[in-house]
């Protein structure tokens, strides 16, 4: 060796976000992926009992509010935008310093997993009310228990909070905000529709219940 002459020596590393290869940017990577399988597991077992479940007899319809279906239609737009507007596969939808990053796909599992069992206990609740359209039937009753007893349109909190948990996992936040609003239009028509129906069936008491419950987040913000 030369006298003078340097040594190169390796560089250190630098403080700031997780860069590909780093232990923490692998682990954050296998807990988003972790998370998405279970959130698909939510979503298989969620389309299953909308599509292949026993549904028990419900009548005739007597009355039946066909604007809802164009709120189903803007409903599925705004899944349709959580899906699309994706961002980098399993990455973070914010970057967030340590031990934060597992909060998004630690709190899209709590969202799925509690939505599919209030969708779930909704449908159980329901009976023969039940149904994809707004409509009333012969016999029409007025559901306050169970999960009907927490919000007026607990399906509805259960398909947002689905949204959610898939935009936390999936989606750049773009699209997450975009579906969110698409889909809040679309179920504002959907609850629009269906409690015209039920304050015309059931009047005072539904007005009761409707002061007294919240319509689809469990919060009053004042009287």
């Amino acid at each position: 060796m030369l006298h003078g002459e340097r040594v190169a020596r390796p560089p250190r590393d630098l403080p700031g976000p997780a860069r590909v290869g780093d232990d923490s940017g692998v682990s954050l990577r296998w807990a988003y992926l972790a998370a998405f399988v279970l959130l698909a597991a939510c979503w298989i077992a969620f389309f299953a009992r909308f599509i292949f479940g026993k549904r028990p007899s419900s009548g005739e319809a007597t009355k039946t509010a066909r604007l809802s279906i164009l709120g189903i239609a803007i409903q599925g737009l705004g899944y349709a935008a959580v899906w699309m507007l994706e961002r980098p596969r399993f990455g973070p939808i914010v970057p967030l310093p340590g031990a934060l990053g597992l909060l998004p796909p630690v709190l899209a599992v709590g969202l799925a997993f509690a939505s599919l069992w209030l969708a779930l206990a909704s449908i159980r609740t329901l009976g023969r009310e039940w149904s994809f359209e707004a409509r009333l039937v012969e016999g029409h009753r007025l559901v306050t228990a169970g999960p009907y007893a927490i919000v007026r349109h607990p399906i509805y909190s259960a398909m947002l909070g689905m949204l959610l948990a898939t935009g936390l996992l999936i989606s750049h936040w773009i699209g997450l905000v975009a579906g969110v609003a698409i889909f809040a239009l679309g179920t504002w028509i959907r609850v629009r529709s269906e409690e015209e129906l039920l304050r015309g069936q059931f009047g005072g008491e539904y007005e009761a219940y409707a002061r007294r419950v919240p319509a689809i987040v469990p919060l009053r913000f004042g009287r």
